[in-house]
Order: C-alpha cells, then sequence, then structure tokens
C-alpha cells in the first residue's frame, strides 16, 4: 500500500513481561460505572443501560511518563479504571460468553478536562474536548488472560503524592466486564486491539503540574505518571 504523506505509527501497550507490545485500535470507556461516583457528579447510580465514550488510539501513554498539563483546562481530573484488551471478534456477544474476547487486563488512568467536560454536558454537546485529547489515557503494562486469568474483584485505588485519593472494589462496578462487553458489541463489532476502560470508582479530584500519580489494582502492575507543565508548543497557542 502507498500512502500520500507517511502512515502514523501503530500506538501500543507494554505487555507485562514480554518484549512484545499490545497494538491499539480503538478506545471506548464507560460512564459512570461505580455508583458513588454517579451520585458525586451529581447523577442518579440506578441501573440504567451503560453508555460509552471515546478516546483516540493514540491518547495512550505508558507507565512511567512525563503527562504535559493539557490546554484549555484549569481543572484536570484523575480517574483510574480497569482496562480491558480485546483479543477476539466479538459482535452481539452474549455476557455470558464475553470473557472469550478479553486478552488481558491493565491499569489505566481516564485523565479528564472536567470543566470542559461538565461545560459540554450541561449544553447538550459531546464530551469530546473533555476526554479525548493528548496523554489523556495512560494505561500500565497488560496481564495476559493466559498467565494471569480473569481480574473480577479486588482493590481499585490511586494516589497522588503519596496520598490516597480513590479506593474502591472491583465488584462494586454497577455493570459486570462480561456486560460491558456485550453492550458495547451490541453496537459496533469489537476487534483485536480494541481497549475497553470499565469505569472509575468515587474520588476524583483535580491535579496540577508537579503531582505524581499511582493507580493501583490487585493482580496487574501499577501505572504511575507525572503531570508536567504544559509542553513549549502549548505555551506558543
Amino acid at each position: 500500500m502507498k500512502y500520500a504523506i507517511p502512515a502514523p505509527t501503530t500506538p501500543s501497550i507494554a505487555i507485562d513481561g514480554r518484549h512484545e507490545r499490545f497494538p491499539i485500535r480503538r478506545i471506548f470507556c464507560v460512564g459512570r460505572n461505580y455508583a458513588a461516583h454517579a451520585r458525586e457528579m451529581g447523577k442518579d447510580p440506578d441501573r440504567e443501560p451503560p453508555f460509552f465514550f471515546t478516546k483516540p488510539a493514540d491518547a495512550v501513554c505508558d507507565s512511567s511518563s512525563i503527562v504535559p498539563y493539557p490546554p484549555l483546562t484549569d481543572n484536570l481530573h484523575h480517574e483510574v479504571e480497569l482496562v480491558v484488551a480485546i483479543g477476539q471478534r466479538a459482535n452481539r456477544i452474549k455476557a455470558e460468553a464475553a470473557r472469550n474476547a478479553i486478552w488481558g487486563y491493565g491499569v489505566g488512568i481516564d485523565l479528564t478536562r472536567r470543566d470542559l467536560q461538565l461545560a459540554a454536558r450541561d449544553a447538550g454537546r459531546p464530551w469530546d474536548w473533555g476526554k479525548a485529547f493528548d496523554f489523556s489515557a495512560p494505561c500500565g503494562p497488560l496481564r495476559p488472560v493466559a498467565t494471569a486469568g480473569h481480574i473480577e474483584a479486588g482493590p481499585i485505588s490511586l494516589s497522588v503524592n503519596g496520598a490516597a485519593r480513590q479506593n474502591a472494589d472491583l465488584k462494586d462496578l454497577i455493570w459486570s466486564v462480561p456486560e460491558i462487553i456485550a453492550y458495547c458489541s451490541a453496537a459496533v463489532e469489537l476487534k483485536p486491539g480494541d481497549l475497553i476502560f470499565t469505569g472509575t470508582p468515587a474520588g476524583v479530584s483535580s491535579i496540577s503540574p508537579g503531582d505524581h500519580l499511582v493507580g493501583r489494582i490487585t493482580g496487574l502492575d501499577d501505572i504511575a505518571i507525572t503531570i508536567s507543565e504544559a509542553s513549549s508548543e502549548q505555551e506558543e497557542e
């Protein structure tokens, strides 16, 4: 295949204990999937059908990354999440069979320009500018199901500069991982390389340049990032 311009590099995530990396095709994110987080966002935590938003594949960055504070915001928030990596095609799959589509799991942080998200929400507009920006989907190394099994319960937490901000258990998910996969695959065909960020627990709050974030889920590798000042290119804008 010959392209008019150089083809972009395929975004990817590290795999625990391997030299190979996991290529990323698309990123789906589930909104308000923990009751306590729904309440802190001023929403009813009743078990209504899950809803999804997306991030660009190249929003991913590895653990230990230095993440520049993004432009257009004064209220950048952290949201630690279980990340599911899809390894098989899933089209209108049933929840009972959804685990077969999972390649592995990781710990991610959905970085959010909260002021832009809330302004868009209140105006009935898409969330893209609040959610889908550069470096907005840090993710730790994936653990393959083939070696580590499935992750269905256990502590999930995030600390900022060593102080706890978010603490919960994966069993508190309103919609389980198999149910999330089933719902998502009813709308779009999931394919190998797709990621699903499964929602964040309560305790989201603002972060600033210089802050060091560590996200943890028992049984998986941590995600650790440091927020830096805006890049020089951003400052020039």
